[in-house]
């Protein structure tokens, strides 16, 4: 009994130019899967020596050093210490208004952009399905055109076949591209949102430490 099979390089071949926009979608989302596990670190996002140096040097009131700090080592913690910085100035101790709203503007904005970096697997995982529906509208044009248009009966099956071989796979590497993505995009903001929630606990300690 003979085995029929198709080898990758085969479906790539059957797919069409489609399957380098479905490959150029999958290293777009291996990248920003990578990317975000190394840029969402708990570390990356609040390094604990540099909310330590912070914290010490807001208790003593030298304002200068922190901003200095923060400058120094770009992050979400900083970023949201040094729009507190900016507020403080010419504010009376004991004042905290324009901080406190300082505070959630900032904090507001990164929590913004930590969940649009995210929604980029959301986007990505929509767009390959329909890549690969395309190519399922191609290929069956292509096959009934090319029926159509072929007079000669014993060649017919064979036209068919290649447009149905084209949707067939666009529509599979569409999905294969597409599940993945889902997964990893409901994990990763799963992750995100109890980063979120960490820097909105640190935003209520650094308001209180001015």
């Amino acid at each position: 009994m003979n085995e029929v099979g198709i080898t990758l390089l085969e479906a790539w071949k059957c797919g069409g130019y489609l399957m380098w926009v479905l490959a150029g979608i999958s290293v777009l989302a291996l990248a920003t899967v990578m990317y975000l596990l190394v840029a969402h670190r708990r570390g990356a996002l609040a390094p604990r020596t540099l909310m330590s140096d912070v914290f010490s040097k807001l208790q003593v009131g030298d304002h200068g050093e922190a901003r200095r700090l923060c400058e120094r080592r770009p992050c979400a913690f900083a970023s949201i210490t040094l729009a507190a910085l900016d507020a403080a100035r010419g504010t009376p101790a004991g004042q905290r208004a324009n901080v406190t709203t300082a505070i959630e503007t900032a904090g507001a904005h990164v929590a913004e952009r930590l969940q649009a970096s995210v929604d980029w697997l959301a986007d990505l995982a929509a767009i390959a399905p329909l890549v690969g529906l395309l190519g399922t509208v191609l290929g069956m044009f292509q096959a009934f055109s090319g029926i159509a248009s072929d007079l000669a009966a014993n060649a017919r099956p064979v036209v068919l076949a290649q447009g149905v071989s084209q949707a067939i796979v666009t529509t599979a590497f569409g999905l294969a591209v597409s599940i993945p993505c889902l997964i990893f995009h409901a994990l990763l903001r799963r992750r995100t949102a109890k980063r979120i929630a960490s820097l909105e606990t640190l935003a209520v300690i650094l308001e209180k430490a001015f």
